[in-house]
């Protein structure tokens, strides 16, 4: 599979064995930087058994989104340096901080106001995994009003219809790419959005200990929570099952406020993301462009389900 992120002014792709991002500079050329993939599970194959590969591959998107958002300010001409790697720890760091404040401290503190209703510790989880899926709709609500993100959001609609024709096995040109929708089941929105729900049902069966003690355990239990949540999203991205994809049917929609429909200088930028990360022997020879294969039968039905969103 491939993945990818919008970044200032560009978009970042994720590969097998490569990540790019692409941005285009002040001066309207589109600049790419290739990195390869380094991750701890090629060193420790348990670490890519299920339920732990999910752990692992969130704090290493946090690390490469970081990498390639510090990369993508510098040549949009935002800083004039890259992030140095203890700037960028102290941010991620920060990041993570203000999270545990706004997601779980906040939301399992004002639970305890629900102790006017009933004292049952299943109720007051549930009404505190509530709160903090308010919480986190509210912000991304927030955010998506904002001038500057809502470029970001373009970004994040090219990658997504980027990504999709790749999926198609149709040639990677700015009109098929566009054809496409820009909500993907894969797309980070659903999987913050499933942890949101899995950890409503994770943390139920904690009881109600002090407060210091619930927001202990819901910091411990991230990567419980993380696990679960990777394998969810795993599978809407690789079945069909009508169940399973009325069940994401929500994080979709949800992606109508995290992406925007993006422009087509926009989707240039995404295409050479891709193209960065894509094997060799998938590119034509000399000219570039992403070879144009007749697709296999799982990515006709992919095609066949694009074609279908955006009908509905």
């Amino acid at each position: 599979m491939v993945g990818g992120q919008a970044v200032i002014e560009g978009v970042m792709m994720r590969g097998p064995k490569l990540t790019a991002t692409a941005v285009r500079d002040p001066q309207g050329k589109i600049q790419v930087e290739t990195k390869p993939v380094n991750s701890i599970s090629d060193r420790y194959p348990i670490l890519k058994k299920p339920f732990l590969r999910g752990t692992v591959a969130l704090i290493e998107s946090l690390v490469i989104g970081m990498k390639s958002l510090s990369y993508s300010a510098k040549m949009a001409g935002e800083e004039d340096e890259q992030l140095t790697d203890r700037e960028m720890a102290g941010t991620i760091v920060f990041a993570l901080v203000l999270a545990s404040i706004l997601f779980i401290a906040i939301p399992t503190g004002a639970a305890k106001l629900f102790h006017v209703i009933t004292a049952d510790p299943m109720f007051l989880n549930l009404m505190e995994g509530c709160l903090r899926l308010v919480i986190f709709l509210l912000y991304i609500w927030g955010i998506s009003r904002m001038k500057d993100i809502r470029r970001v959001f373009q970004y994040h609609g090219a990658e997504h219809k980027t990504i999709f024709c790749y999926e198609a096995g149709l040639p990677l040109t700015v009109e098929n790419v566009q054809k496409f929708p820009r909500l993907h089941p894969r797309c980070g929105t659903n999987f913050l959005l499933i942890v949101m729900l899995v950890s409503i049902f994770v943390f139920a069966f904690l009881g109600w200990p002090s407060l210091g003690e619930r927001i202990a355990s819901r910091i411990l239990l991230l990567p419980v929570v993380a696990g679960i949540s990777y394998e969810i999203i795993r599978l809407a991205g690789r079945s069909d099952n009508s169940i399973i994809q009325t069940a994401i049917k929500p994080g979709l929609w949800l992606q109508y406020l995290t992406t925007r429909p993006p422009e087509d200088d926009m989707v240039e930028v995404a295409i050479e993301s891709l193209k960065a990360v894509l094997p060799a022997e998938e590119i034509l020879p000399g000219s570039g462009e992403y070879r144009n294969e007749e697709p296999a039968a799982a990515e006709t039905e992919t095609e066949a389900q694009a074609a279908a969103m955006v009908t509905e």
